[in-house]
């Protein structure tokens, strides 16, 4: 078993800190807010006053931070834990941030002799407290044998992208299509509804046909069709509108800086954001249905 340090205990964050403690790790968590420490502590876990004492003389750190601004804060600078932290230490960041400062903080750690792995996830909260995430690394082959010994206990498909960078790349590119083919499904959907017929034989059809989707297997987005899904809860997440809008706007900026157009994934960027506007940033991205309904 590891020493390990989480910082951010969000609502991804804590069951994954939860799940490292179950899994027999002697964890110690550090987040600005009191009551989202006091629940990792009835957990199991003990609590710092800083990232910096949560950090001290662990194996591994973990962070799971809202924006690469944070990250940054975290890790970079003279008074950054890179600047504090071990070399045995291997650090990853959860986060789902852009790739440049994903870049920026993997080579500031292998300057500093420190293994450092981008490793976003994917799944959601529900997966986040089952165990069964994906996680997508970016960094060397000898840091993800590492992080695989910690990130298992975490989740169930773990894979290496490439170097630093790279997994916030593919969480990008993965995030952009669940968008589009959610959007997609919604579509067809309500057009099925709209001429007669049942949701949920429609859904079936689909599923049976080379529409098949991860969006209507798992999370059909048509209120009834799925009880499990936040469709059938009044859209509560789930994956918020406000999380969706914001992978939409990474992976744009990756699309960017690679020179390429991405029409179906500024589409897709445009309808989260009019949603999102229109006061719908704490449902459930599935929510998406209620506006092609108009």
């Amino acid at each position: 078993m590891a020493n390990v340090a989480f910082i951010g205990l969000g609502n991804m964050g804590g069951p994954m800190a939860i799940n490292l403690v179950k899994a027999g790790h002697q964890v110690t968590v550090f987040d600005l807010s009191a009551e989202a420490c006091q629940q990792l502590r009835d957990a199991g876990a003990a609590v710092a006053a800083s990232a910096a004492e949560a950090a001290t003389g662990v194996d591994y750190v973990l962070s799971m931070l809202p924006a690469g601004k944070h990250v940054a804060g975290i890790y970079l600078g003279d008074d950054g834990l890179l600047a504090q932290l071990d070399k045995a230490t291997t650090v990853l960041d959860c986060s789902t941030i852009d790739a440049a400062t994903a870049r920026q903080v993997g080579e500031a750690a292998a300057a500093a002799g420190i293994g450092f792995m981008d490793s976003p996830v994917s799944g959601g909260v529900a997966a986040a407290a089952a165990g069964t995430l994906a996680f997508m690394c970016g960094g060397s082959a000898e840091t993800f044998e590492k992080a695989q010994l910690i990130l298992q206990d975490m989740g169930k498909n773990i894979f290496h992208a490439g170097p630093a960078g790279a997994g916030q790349v593919a969480k990008g590119c993965n995030n952009m299509l669940l968008a589009i083919h959610m959007i997609g499904s919604c579509e067809a959907l309500e057009m099925g509804a709209r001429n007669g017929l049942d949701p949920k034989v429609l859904s079936q059809i689909m599923l049976a046909s080379s529409g098949r989707n991860w969006s209507l297997e798992v999370y059909n987005p048509y209120p009834g069709v799925m009880e499990t899904a936040p469709a059938s809860n009044d859209y509560k997440p789930g994956f918020m509108v406000d999380l969706m809008a914001k992978d939409l706007g990474l992976a744009l900026e990756i699309a960017q800086l690679s020179d390429f157009d991405n029409p179906m994934g500024q589409l897709a960027s445009e309808l989260y954001r009019q949603h999102q506007e229109a006061g719908n940033g704490q449902r459930d991205f599935s929510s998406i249905l209620e506006k092609l309904q108009g």
